[in-house]
């Protein structure tokens, strides 16, 4: 049971017969002291039931030892998985993580920004996202690494390699065949959707075949992803659209093609092909299995948190602000 006085970190060091500095560095586990000396430490912070002003402790030292990650969308298996990478890494390295998600939504991401700065964050991980320059709504001179959006100019970001997934997945329909090939993507600003539009359109030019505006589906984020890919495709073969392939720059997005595919009695791959993005598990257990571009989703992550911790510790780091991650074709049943 413990002892509901409330103790300082002076009696502490009084009871256990060192100084206040000692129990500092046991506390912190930083510094040198005996095992012995730890334990006499530690086993009065528990009688005592002790525990660290965090608010007044980030003040003195201008250091809380949390970051905030921004999200534009937690249901996105890609993005979900992502974070939980970050999370892992920054728990190892004695950080606490503030999970925002924006739904993207400019108002909230602004917002995020805000109360991130007002909780005294050491950093924030900012994924996918271009609404908001950070320079104009932090308060405080604290870094921000960017994920898969070199669109913040001046700042750090970690991506994977954009425009060659969208040249080797449009490439992949290409060689299986196709010439007429459905771009399933969204109407978002970013640049890793920008880049993934030019590989699909220079491979197109590559292996001279022709762009059809119309097969170009950039999607407003209106009832959902799945929703909203399900209803651009249906709309397509209700209209009889001819076309043969479809590369959509997620996996989601390719599942729901597939789904609207099937609901129309459309066999895949012999009639349509398809190619997603991201490999997330929706691409391996979907029925037929999806071929997809893999993003690493662990080098990703430590990556931009080891990048993260560098700037927040203010270490040296190479003065190259756009780390680039390669991608690869992962061949599965639907090409």
């Amino acid at each position: 049971m413990k002892n509901n006085k409330k103790i300082s970190i002076k009696e502490i060091a009084k009871l256990s017969g060192v100084s206040v500095a000692t129990v500092s560095r046991v506390i912190n586990n930083n510094g040198r002291f005996s095992e012995e000396t730890r334990k006499r430490v530690l086993d009065i912070v528990e009688k005592y039931d002790y525990t660290t002003n965090m608010a007044a402790k980030s003040l003195r030292v201008s250091k809380s030892n949390t970051i905030g990650v921004i999200v534009p969308d937690i249901n996105n298996l890609f993005f979900a998985e992502l974070v939980l990478e970050i999370e892992n890494f920054f728990f190892k390295h004695g950080y606490s993580v503030f999970i925002c998600n924006t739904g993207q939504n400019e108002v909230k991401e602004k917002e995020y920004f805000k109360s991130l700065d007002s909780k005294l964050v050491d950093g924030i991980i900012c994924i996918s996202s271009n609404f908001v320059n950070p320079s104009q709504i932090l308060k405080r001179n604290i870094p921000v690494v960017y994920l898969n959006n070199t669109d913040m100019k001046g700042y750090y970001c970690v991506e994977c390699n954009h425009y060659d997934g969208g040249f080797r997945a449009t490439e992949e329909l290409i060689k299986k065949g196709c010439k007429r090939i459905v771009l399933l993507t969204n109407n978002k600003r970013a640049s890793s959707v920008n880049n993934k539009i030019k590989g699909y359109k220079d491979a197109l030019n590559k292996y001279n075949i022709p762009l059809i505006s119309e097969l170009i589906l950039r999607l407003d984020l209106k009832e959902g992803v799945f929703e909203d890919s399900l209803k651009a495709i249906n709309n397509l073969i209700e209209n009889n659209m001819d076309f043969d392939g479809i590369f959509a720059t997620n996996d989601i997005r390719a599942h729901s093609a597939l789904v609207a595919l099937q609901q129309h009695n459309i066999d895949v791959p012999s009639k349509v092909k398809i190619v997603g993005y991201d490999d997330t598990s929706v691409s391996k257990y979907a029925n037929p299995p999806i071929s997809t571009i893999y993003q690493d989703k662990k080098q990703l992550a430590d990556k931009s948190s080891n990048l993260l911790l560098n700037l927040i510790n203010k270490k040296n780091i190479d003065d190259d602000k756009h780390i680039i991650i390669p991608i690869k074709l992962i061949e599965r049943k639907t090409t």
